[in-house]
C-alpha cells in the first residue's frame, strides 16, 4: 500500500483583511499537519480574500498578499507538507489569480489560473489575464519578500505539474471545474494522480449537487484523487460563499466538510492509496491509448515523498453525500451571511420591519436560524463564535449565547408599524412570530405619521386632500397615500437602528433588515424607499414559491427537523397583502391582484427572462406550449404586462437593497443583472410580433 493523507479546507476569508486571512491560512496548515497530511489545499485567492474586485487593480493588493505567503514560508509551517496557496500575482507586470506551491520554506512553482469566469456574479477579466500558453510554463522572479524569505530568485510559473518522489501533483481553480475542457482532463492523462483546486464557488440554491456531480466525474473516467477547498461565508459582498470541501478517489466521495458553518476554519482529510488509483488506470484501456498519446506538461521535481510509509491508518471508504434541503439552504445559507455582516461591521444586531407577513416573517425566521446556529456553536465551545455574540450582545465575559432565544432578545428587534388599514390578524402574526423567537418585540401605531405628512400636504395645497380610491380618489392619490406609509416605515425603521441600543441600555448601532422577495423585486411590486430599503435583504434573491415551501419547514418543531417556529405555518396560508388601503365589505387588497399575476407566474417570467435569455416575442413562443390551459390571446396578456411592468420599473432595482445571491434570476442590476435601467415599456416592435403569431394560433382548445 501507498497510504498518502491528504488535507482540504473551508476558510471564511475577507476581502483585504490581510492580518485575518493570514491567520486563518496558517491555522488550516497547522490543523492539516496535525492530521498526519502531506499535502494541503486553500481556497482560491485566500490571501488577500476572493472579493477584492477592483482593488485587484491596486499594487498593494499584489504587494500584500506576497508579504503574507512569505510570513508563511518564514514561520516553517510549509516543512514537510506541500501547501498548494491561493493569491494574486504579478508576473512580467501581468496580474494573474495563482495557485502557489509550497514546500519546506520554498516556491516550488506557480500556476496561473486558464480559464476566468466571466458570466453572471463573475467578472474576472477585468482584474486578471489568463494563462493563454497552455502546456507551458517560463521562469518567474520572485518579489523581493518572497526571494527574502525563501532564499530563492525564481521558480516555474505556468501550466505545470510537481513530480514528488512518489506521485503527480498538480492544481486547478474554481471555473476550470466547470469549463468543457477542463484542465484535469489532460493533467489526469499525462500523469497526475493527485489534482488540488482551490475554489471561491458561491451559493445557490440546488448548486451543490452540480458541483459534486462535477468532482466525481473529474476521477471516475479516469482515476486520481481530487481535492475541493472552497471559501467560507461573506466575504464583504452580495455572495455567500458555502464551503462544503469534498475529497474524490476514483470517482467516490470519501471526505465532505460542511455546507453551512459558522466555523472560521475547517479542514477535512482522507488517507488514500496511490495503488488503488493505479489499478484504477490500468483497468482503463480506452484511458491508456489517450494518455499515451497526450502532450505532457512541463514538471517540477521535489525531493520529498507524499507517502508516509510508517502509517497505519485505515483507507478513506466511499461515504454517502449529505445534502440539505431547499428549505434549509434558505434558512442556513443567509443565516451565514448575516452572521458575517453583522460581526464584521462592528453591529450590535438587527432591527426588521415585522409585518406578519410571508416575507418579513421569512427574515425574521431566517436570524432565528442564525441564533439557533450560534448557540449550537457556543454549545460545542467555538471561542470566536462566543466573543462575536457577546460583543453584539453587550454582554461581559462570562455570557456564554447558548439559549437562542435569549440571545435573540439580545440582538434581534422587531416593530409591528401598524395603520388603519392594518389588520388585528397581522398584528397577532407579527407578536407571535416575535415570541417564538425571541425578540424584542414592539407594535407601534405610525398613523400620526402619516397624518403628520397629510397635515403638511394640505397646508401647502389650500386645503386639497388625496384620497383612496375605494373612496373615489384617482390612481395616483390611490398611490400617494400607500406610499406615505411604506416610505414612513423606512424612515422610522432607521430611527429604531440607530437608538434602540441606546434605549435598552447598549451601544452601537443596529444593521436594518428589508424582506423583499427576489419576484417582487423583478415585477417592481414595491414602493421605492420603502421598508423594503435596508441595510441588508437576507431573501431579496429567493423567490416567493421557495419561501412559501421554507415558511412550512420552519413551523416544524426541531425534533422534526424545522426550526420550531409553529406559528409560521398560519402565516404562509394568509394572501399576501401590502394593507396599505382601507378594507371595505367589497375590496380587500392582496399583492396577486395588485400585480395583475400569481407568484408562480411571476417564477416562471423570472426564470425565462434570465436563465432562458428570453425577450417578449420568445417568451411568449414558450409559454405557448407550457401553459396549453390558456388561450394564446391569454398568455400573450399576460407577457405583455409582465414586460410593461418589468420596463416601468426596471429603475427601482439600481437603489435594490443588497441581498444575498440565492437564485439564477436574480434582478439586483449592481451585480448580477446588467440591464439597462430605462427601457420603453411599451416594447412596440416585440408586441406587434406576438399579436400575429396569436392571430395566427388556432381556434379556441376544447
Amino acid at each position: 500500500m501507498q497510504n498518502v493523507t491528504v488535507a482540504t479546507c473551508s476558510l471564511d476569508q475577507w476581502a483585504l483583511d490581510f492580518d485575518g486571512n493570514l491567520e486563518r491560512t496558517k491555522r488550516s496548515i497547522e490543523l492539516a499537519k496535525q492530521k498526519g497530511a502531506t499535502y494541503r489545499v486553500g481556497p482560491e485567492l485566500e490571501l488577500s480574500g476572493y472579493g477584492c474586485e477592483d482593488h485587484f487593480h491596486e499594487i498593494d493588493t499584489f504587494q500584500h498578499s506576497a508579504e503574507a505567503l512569505a510570513d508563511i514560508l518564514k514561520s516553517g509551517l510549509t516543512d514537510g507538507i506541500l501547501c498548494d496557496i491561493g493569491l494574486p500575482m504579478l508576473h512580467n507586470s501581468v496580474p494573474y489569480n495563482c495557485r502557489a506551491m509550497c514546500l519546506n520554506g520554498k516556491v516550488v512553482c506557480i500556476r496561473p489560473k486558464l480559464f476566468l469566469a466571466d458570466d453572471g456574479n463573475y467578472r474576472e477579466p477585468r482584474w486578471f489575464t489568463r494563462w493563454e500558453r497552455l502546456g507551458e510554463a517560463e521562469d518567474h522572479y520572485l518579489s523581493p519578500a518572497l526571494a527574502a524569505a525563501t532564499g530563492q530568485q525564481s521558480c516555474l510559473f505556468g501550466d505545470c505539474s510537481i513530480q514528488t518522489l512518489d506521485t503527480r501533483v498538480a492544481s486547478e481553480t474554481c471555473e476550470e471545474l466547470f469549463t468543457p475542457n477542463s484542465p484535469h482532463i489532460h493533467l489526469g492523462l499525462s500523469g497526475v494522480e493527485i489534482l488540488g483546486n482551490g475554489s471561491g464557488s458561491h451559493f445557490e440554491l440546488r448548486k451543490l449537487d452540480k458541483r459534486i456531480d462535477l468532482i466525481r466525474s473529474a476521477t471516475e473516467k479516469s482515476g486520481g484523487v481530487y481535492l475541493y477547498a472552497n471559501q467560507l461565508g461573506c466575504d464583504g459582498g452580495r455572495m455567500l460563499y458555502d464551503g462544503c470541501a469534498l475529497i474524490a478517489v476514483n470517482g467516490n466521495i470519501v471526505a465532505q466538510g460542511s455546507q453551512f458553518s459558522l466555523a472560521d476554519v475547517e479542514v477535512i482529510t482522507a488517507v488514500i492509496d496511490l495503488e488503488e488509483i493505479r489499478a484504477y488506470r490500468i483497468a482503463k484501456a480506452s484511458r491508456g491509448v489517450q494518455a499515451s498519446r497526450t502532450r505532457p506538461i512541463p514538471v517540477v521535481h521535489a525531493n520529498f515523498r507524499l507517502v508516509d510509509a510508517k502509517s497505519c491508518d485505515p483507507v478513506s471508504a466511499p461515504l454517502s453525500v449529505r445534502y440539505h434541503l431547499p428549505e434549509e439552504q434558505i434558512a442556513y445559507g443567509p443565516a451565514v451571511w448575516l452572521w458575517d455582516y453583522a460581526r464584521r461591521t462592528g453591529a450590535s444586531g438587527f432591527f426588521l420591519p415585522l409585518s406578519g407577513g410571508a416575507d418579513s416573517s421569512s427574515t425574521a425566521a431566517i436570524v432565528g436560524a442564525m441564533c439557533q446556529m450560534v448557540a449550537k456553536a457556543a454549545l460545542n465551545g467555538d471561542e470566536r463564535v462566543i466573543a462575536d455574540a457577546r460583543r453584539m450582545a453587550g454582554q461581559g465575559p462570562d455570557y456564554l449565547p447558548t439559549d437562542p432565544r435569549e440571545f435573540a432578545n439580545c440582538i434581534m428587534h422587531t416593530a409591528y408599524l401598524g395603520t388603519e388599514n392594518s389588520s388585528q390578524g397581522t398584528e397577532n402574526f407579527a407578536k407571535g412570530l416575535a415570541e417564538a423567537i425571541g425578540n424584542y418585540h414592539l407594535t407601534v401605531k405610525i398613523d400620526g405619521v402619516v397624518s403628520a405628512i397629510l397635515t403638511l400636504f394640505r397646508a401647502v395645497f389650500g386645503g386639497r386632500e388625496p384620497r383612496f380610491k375605494v373612496h373615489g380618489g384617482s390612481f395616483s392619490e390611490n398611490q400617494a397615500l400607500q406610499n406615505i406609509q411604506a416610505r414612513s416605515r423606512m424612515l422610522l425603521s432607521y430611527l429604531f437602528g440607530q437608538l434602540l441600543p441606546w434605549v435598552r441600555g447598549n451601544s452601537g448601532f443596529l444593521l436594518v433588515l428589508g424582506s423583499g422577495n427576489v419576484d417582487e423585486g423583478l415585477r417592481g411590486y414595491l414602493t421605492k424607499y420603502d421598508c423594503s430599503s435596508a441595510d441588508l435583504n437576507p431573501i431579496g434573491g429567493i423567490s416567493k414559491v421557495d419561501l412559501k415551501r421554507f415558511l412550512w419547514w420552519a413551523a416544524k418543531p426541531e425534533t422534526e427537523g424545522g426550526l420550531g417556529f409553529g406559528i409560521l405555518q398560519a402565516i404562509s396560508e394568509a394572501p399576501p397583502t401590502a394593507e396599505l388601503e382601507p378594507i371595505t365589505d367589497a375590496y380587500t387588497q392582496t399583492d396577486e391582484a395588485d400585480m395583475g399575476m400569481t407568484y408562480q407566474e411571476l417564477s416562471t417570467f423570472g426564470r425565462l427572462r434570465k436563465i432562458s435569455r428570453c425577450g417578449p416575442v420568445s417568451m411568449f413562443k414558450r409559454l405557448l406550449t407550457q401553459w396549453d390551459h390558456l388561450e394564446p390571446a391569454e398568455v400573450a396578456s399576460k407577457v405583455k404586462h409582465f414586460f410593461r411592468s418589468y420596463a416601468m420599473n426596471r429603475h427601482k432595482m439600481s437603489t435594490i437593497t443588497p441581498s444575498v445571491h440565492c437564485e439564477s434570476y436574480g434582478c439586483d442590476d449592481n451585480r448580477f443583472d446588467l440591464r439597462p435601467i430605462f427601457i420603453d415599456a411599451r416594447f412596440p416592435f416585440q408586441f406587434r410580433m406576438i399579436d400575429r403569431i396569436c392571430a395566427a394560433q388556432s381556434s379556441p382548445k376544447l
